[in-house]
């Protein structure tokens, strides 16, 4: 490619699309809210769920060391899917459940800090194991066993208990912020604290 032609393609490069990226446990309401953010935002947006991910995935039965590779190999994968999308323009509602520390980090190198709303979904441990219940598509106690690490990071732009706020609230709670997003971003914050 010459000179020129490459400097054609970055001028008609499309800016980074904003993440809005969605942490919190199993069962915490998460698709919920990207539900209603989908029907709400002004944007367009696609809502990019990591279970999706894990749905495209063959059902044969695995050796566990197995699966963990497959797992560990389908997070990465998904968030350079992530990562792509919002490098050519998408705006993304990212729902994820950041229960291994090094998911962050991956997140981290990946995505530009200034282009990510990070959200923190609370919800409380006996609600949790009640709509666990309800669902009966999850093991029972996978979110309580995710709640020590999920939230462990600590900074948010955003944060919702969506067992006090419906989705509909904690949607419009996001989308307030987007209007005037503060600098420097969680994102950014947890970058500079990782970097020391």
């Amino acid at each position: 490619m010459s000179p020129a032609e490459q400097a054609a393609g970055e001028q008609t490069r499309a800016p980074g699309g904003l993440i809005i990226f969605l942490n919190g446990t199993s069962s915490s309401g998460k698709s919920s809210i990207a539900a209603e953010l989908l029907r709400i935002l002004d944007e367009p947006y696609f809502h990019l769920p990591v279970d999706a991910f894990h749905a495209m995935r063959t059902r044969q039965e695995m050796p566990p060391e197995q699966l963990n590779a497959v797992l560990h190999n389908t997070w990465r994968g998904y968030h350079r899917a992530i990562a792509g999308m919002a490098a050519a323009g998408n705006n993304i509602v990212m729902d994820h459940v950041l229960s291994a520390e090094w998911r962050l980090r991956d997140c981290l190198d990946l995505f530009v800090p200034q282009d990510v709303v990070f959200v923190g979904v609370h919800c409380d441990r006996a609600e949790l194991e009640r709509r666990e219940r309800g669902r009966g598509d999850r093991p029972s106690g996978l979110a309580a066993r995710q709640l020590g690490q999920v939230h462990a990071h600590g900074l948010y732009d955003v944060e919702c208990d969506t067992g006090r706020a419906d989705p509909l609230r904690c949607a419009s709670l996001i989308k307030e912020f987007l209007a005037d997003r503060p600098t420097p971003t969680a994102f950014q914050r947890l970058l500079d604290k990782r970097r020391g």
